[in-house]
């Protein structure tokens, strides 16, 4: 197993190369506004520092979402493209279960936990976990007032209404490594991941405007 993952449904641009039992590089930068600027310079970057040859791949990982359209169209339609040039299966994670992958190997454990990502408009995505890190909630998007609140959660959305979820912690954002570490397992286990499909949960910003005006004769 040879995987390039990569990420861009928050604001961080991520990418990174795992072997099935580790990861290979990983690269990280936080900018909400350049993951179309950044992201192929990213995978560049991680395969060169790996040592790894795209044509050695057999598979791309990619963060499905939930995330906010024009960040996380960038990365879906980048491993739809790799992944016809190269002949590779395009497996999708939910950045979510990534998130959550990634908080318990670097130390949450015990207890069912919450992630939340910004999902803008004070709303957050979020989903919930088990202590095994089993998603057993979501993914949804809400007004953090409208949940119960969560005692023990991690991510930027938790990170921003601290009444909503009292103790929130990093990490912030997914890490890429993480991501492929997740689907590593995932896929080793036998089991099946998403397709390349986005999980955007609601409409996009950009909406065409009711009742404009004709230009052209009825």
């Amino acid at each position: 197993m040879l995987l390039l993952a990569f990420d861009t449904a928050t604001p961080a641009v991520t990418a990174a190369v795992h072997d099935g039992t580790a990861v290979l590089a990983e690269t990280h930068q936080v900018d909400a506004r350049r993951h179309g600027e950044l992201l192929l310079p990213a995978i560049d970057q991680v395969l060169r520092a790996a040592g790894v040859d795209k044509h050695r791949l057999t598979g791309i990982a990619v963060g499905v979402g939930p995330g906010p359209y024009t960040g996380l169209r960038v990365g879906l339609v980048t491993a739809a493209a790799l992944g016809h040039a190269l002949g590779l299966p395009v497996h999708g994670v939910c950045t979510l279960d990534a998130i959550a992958f990634q908080a318990r190997a670097e130390g949450l454990a015990g207890k069912p936990f919450t992630v939340a990502t910004d999902a803008r408009r004070k709303e957050v995505y979020w989903a919930s976990y088990d202590a095994e890190g089993r998603r057993t909630e979501g993914p949804d998007v809400d007004r953090p007032a409208e949940l119960t609140p969560r005692e023990r959660s991690v991510g930027a959305g938790a990170l921003l209404y601290p009444d909503a979820f009292p103790g929130a912690h990093g990490p912030a954002h997914v890490s890429a490594g993480a991501l492929a570490g997740f689907a590593a397992a995932e896929l080793a286990a036998g089991r099946e991941l998403l397709p390349n499909h986005p999980l955007y949960l609601r409409r996009p910003d950009a909406q065409v405007p009711a009742g404009y005006k004709a230009v052209l004769p009825a």
